[in-house]
């Protein structure tokens, strides 16, 4: 029998997140914020009133492939290959520097043997650094939309060092989980990487011509053109997690960059908003509050769950901010650029999972790890709001980038 509890889950979730996000905007706060706490005031860890169900993971998911593809289609193209080379040396030290924090930080703490993970010492502790390395780039890309501060040489090279950190991520997790596996390939998989931005561009390429023709020549619609452009990003987003294990996020991304061109991207954008800030972004946000669950804690993790919320921040900052400021990037703009990156979200979780399979990670260190994420994605719009405020501009003395969402 068909269950239309769901209707009920979506009026909540929309009623709660639109409420604290104003509650949040009235003490000089970003609304993501407010949609972040919603999720988990109504969620397991605190009032259980709400549960992760397959339909709020799935329109979660579309959520947060809608905002990739709008951030896709806001970003500035030239700028962001003036941003290339940044934002693969700020992707490198914002992996390593974590890398080694984390596995410094595990080190100390594994010497008891207090995890139950089957896989040698050594792995589990390169594990819990690669989990540091993972970035959700997703609430920066809303806290920078709702700022303005998107389409910034600090906003661009945030994008384009999380989507090369996304890579280098899944790389790391292959190169470890290899060691506990033979059916893991790591030149498969660079292979895979590498034919997917080959794949991707290509289509893009057609799929835009395609769609000017038709446009110049039928005088097609402006309402089919967002249709098949929306098609275009979903299937690109598919095919890029089914055939080629990249992140989808990072198929609607480059969907949303090949579009960002053409002289009808701001009409695209206008529809695409209006349906994320009606329903999918506030179910996309506050699903990640929803999905945490605090198990119970004894003195030594709960000892070890603040240094990794401390490492986490610290080294995601740091290393970023070491690699802007190699790229000849102002202070200000390393330590916007790093608090960018320090975001862990959904991402975090997901490699923890797949390491629990392989045996890389007990289960009494999931705990901790959701207290991290939980830590990070709250306060990283937070920082984002400090560092990107107009007081935080006299640093240099260089102006501010401002950009006001049409």
């Amino acid at each position: 029998m068909l269950s239309y509890e769901f209707l009920f889950d979506i009026a909540l979730i929309l009623m709660s997140t639109k409420l604290l996000g104003l509650l949040t905007k009235k003490i000089q706060l970003p609304q993501v914020v407010g949609a972040l706490l919603a999720g988990l005031l109504l969620g397991p860890a605190c009032l259980n009133i709400l549960h992760e169900t397959d339909f709020i993971l799935q329109v979660a998911e579309l959520g947060v492939i809608v905002l990739m593809f709008t951030a896709g289609l806001e970003t500035d193209i030239k700028e962001l290959k003036k941003t290339g080379k940044a934002s693969i040396v700020i992707a490198i030290l914002g992996m390593i520097i974590p890398l080694a924090g984390g596995f410094a930080l595990a080190s100390i703490f594994n010497k008891g043997g207090i995890s139950d993970a089957t896989a040698a010492p050594l792995l589990q502790n390169i594990f819990i650094g690669i989990i540091l390395t993972a970035t959700s780039v997703s609430i920066t890309v809303e806290t920078l939309k709702e700022l303005g501060k998107l389409n910034t040489r600090a906003g661009n090279a945030i994008l384009g060092a999380a989507i090369i950190d996304d890579i280098l991520g899944v790389i790391a997790l292959t190169v470890v989980t290899s060691s506990t596996s033979t059916d893991v390939s790591i030149g498969l998989v660079l292979i895979k990487i590498v034919l997917f931005f080959i794949v991707g561009g290509f289509a893009g390429f057609l799929f835009s011509r395609a769609m000017e023709h038709s446009m110049n020549r039928y005088n097609m619609d402006l309402r089919r053109f967002v249709v098949l452009s929306f098609v275009f990003c979903l299937l690109l987003s598919f095919c890029a997690e089914h055939f080629f294990g990249v992140a989808d996020i990072t198929g609607a991304f480059m969907a949303g960059l090949v579009l960002s061109n053409t002289p009808r991207k701001h009409y695209i954008m206008n529809r695409f908003e209006t349906t994320a800030y009606m329903l999918l972004s506030p179910i996309f946000f506050a699903s990640i509050g929803i999905k945490v669950v605090i198990p119970e804690m004894t003195p030594a993790l709960v000892a070890f769950s603040v240094a990794l919320v401390i490492m986490a921040i610290l080294t995601k900052i740091l290393g970023c901010g070491l690699g802007a400021k190699l790229c000849r990037y102002t202070t200000k703009e390393a330590i916007q650029i790093g608090t960018g990156m320090v975001s862990r979200g959904e991402v975090a979780l997901i490699v923890a999972s797949k390491g629990s399979a392989f045996g890389l990670m007990g289960t009494v260190f999931f705990g901790p790890i959701v207290i991290m994420v939980v830590v990070t994605t709250v306060i990283t719009p937070v920082l984002l709001k400090i560092v990107f405020s107009k007081k935080s501009s006299v640093i240099n003395n260089e102006p501010a980038f401002e950009q006001t969402i049409a």
